[in-house]
């Protein structure tokens, strides 16, 4: 028995696998295994490296970022926000840092913008209540 694996971002599919015999992910409290008879379970992953394993491709690297895990059956489905695969840990490394940290950059930015415009939006509206 084999395990399906999909791991889904927002707005698609990033891996659909059917033969997988094993998995390895990343928790806040460290990683664990799965095997196609292990129980069922729910865990929160943290961002880091998911690993899962064919014959046909051998040893397949993911970086996620956090996310969530659900194991049922012989199904695992993996739900994050962002992930890039590859089968070169060096050079998946150097993908991560290049575009996950560039995002995290932009998403730093995009939140001092916002907290601008909020506090700029409570002053006028508390000018609005003294007049």
């Amino acid at each position: 028995m084999l395990m399906t694996l999909k791991v889904l971002l927002p707005f698609r599919i990033f891996v659909e696998e059917t033969a997988v015999s094993r998995i390895v992910a990343e928790t806040p409290t460290g990683s664990f295994g799965l095997l196609p008879h292990r129980l069922d379970c729910v865990a929160a992953l943290a961002p880091g490296i998911l690993t899962y394993e064919t014959e046909a491709d051998g040893e397949v690297f993911i970086a996620v970022d956090e996310g969530v895990l659900v194991k049922s059956g012989a199904n695992v489905l993996v739900s994050v926000h962002r992930a890039l695969g590859g089968d070169d840990l060096g050079v998946l490394h150097d993908d991560v840092v290049e575009q996950f940290l560039n995002l995290d950059e932009e998403e730093t930015s995009l939140r001092s913008v916002m907290a601008k415009l909020e506090s700029g939006f409570l002053r006028r509206f508390a000018g609005f209540q003294h007049d």
